[in-house]
């Protein structure tokens, strides 16, 4: 009986209960001495506090007709059981949210915390950035999960949605086309990374053998890259090739870029910003070696050595270092492939 009306108090939303509501909830072969004896148990346990207990039931074991509820009481276990759950997972997972929700929240969501906290513990906060569906994926096995089996809404509810860089895949891509090119049995397709960039180039395109010229919009461009063929149509044979910030940031989503699809590096647009003297204050930003060596395969000995010292100097050359006509000489007159 005792647990009967505990499960039922952890359910109920109101701040007090009548004694009528609480015999509701006896069952029929039940003797009075029982239920009474349960709720006396509550009462002692600091669970139900009595309201004006000189007017009750009169019965040999009397009861008053209304009680308190002390939530945080009927809570304790849970929250309890939460507080040492904490103290064993790593710090960045925030639990704060379950103790004001209920315990079959927590229950339903713990086994998907175990997964994050396993994931955490064995890569680290994810660093990169990815699609909801590979990094859904990564952590609980299923790439439905984020999207449509509610792991939104705990990395939100664990504070964790903004740290692990996750790109919505379906938006579309911002490019501008080449007509004059459409009838190639191969197409070269052009990345940016930024809008002044893109919108630099974006005038000569025509002037050029490339089919489409892409704004990259920063991390985005990793989510919404397969939508290239979809937007423009296409089935042939596609060489993309990507131009961003020579900074730790812009080396990564090269990086993460080029493990979603075959790319090229567009080298000659770098080996003219290297010419240019360098700028501080991205020291902040966080080295990814992986990328940083797969970025430099493609530089002589001499531009690994400057580029890397750039670097180790909190340093950086973003695209706009390179101006509308040295951007569109570079484009028109280098042979790509």
């Amino acid at each position: 009986m005792y647990k009967h009306l505990i499960t039922f108090l952890k359910s109920y939303k109101k701040a007090t209960i009548t004694l009528g509501e609480l015999e509701n909830l006896v069952p029929g072969d039940a003797s009075y001495n029982n239920f009474a004896e349960s709720v006396r148990k509550l009462i002692d346990d600091n669970i139900l506090v009595e309201k004006n207990p000189k007017d009750n039931n009169g019965k040999e074991i009397p009861l008053p007709y209304k009680f308190g509820i002390n939530k945080y009481e009927l809570r304790r276990e849970h929250i309890d059981t939460i507080q040492k759950y904490a103290l064993n997972i790593s710090e960045e997972i925030d639990l704060q949210e379950y103790f004001n929700l209920s315990e079959e929240t927590w229950k339903k969501d713990l086994p998907y915390i175990d997964k994050i906290n396993g994931y955490i513990k064995e890569s680290g906060v994810p660093r990169d950035y990815t699609t909801s569906q590979e990094r859904s994926f990564h952590i609980a096995g299923d790439e439905k999960w984020i999207d449509e089996k509610g792991g939104k809404k705990l990395l939100d509810r664990i504070k964790l949605w903004e740290k692990f860089n996750i790109i919505n895949s379906t938006d579309p891509l911002m490019l501008a086309v080449n007509p004059k090119q459409f009838s190639k049995s191969e197409y070269y397709h052009l990345v940016v990374e930024n809008k002044a960039t893109f919108i630099a180039m974006m005038e000569v395109l025509q002037e050029t053998e490339f089919t489409s010229l892409i704004f990259g919009s920063g991390w985005k461009i990793v989510g919404n890259i397969h939508m290239l063929e979809k937007q423009l149509g296409i089935k042939k044979t596609n060489r993309i090739f990507y131009f961003g910030d020579l900074d730790n940031e812009g080396i990564s989503i090269w990086n993460s870029f080029s493990e979603k699809v075959s790319s090229y590096l567009a080298v000659e647009f770098y080996r003219e910003l290297l010419k240019k003297p360098y700028s501080r204050g991205k020291e902040t930003q966080q080295k990814n070696d992986k990328a940083l060596k797969n970025f430099i395969n493609f530089f002589s000995d001499e531009e690994k050595i400057n580029i890397e010292e750039i670097l180790k100097n909190g340093g950086y050359l973003p695209q706009e270092a390179l101006n509308k006509d040295e951007l569109r000489h570079i484009w028109r007159n280098t042979k790509w492939i």
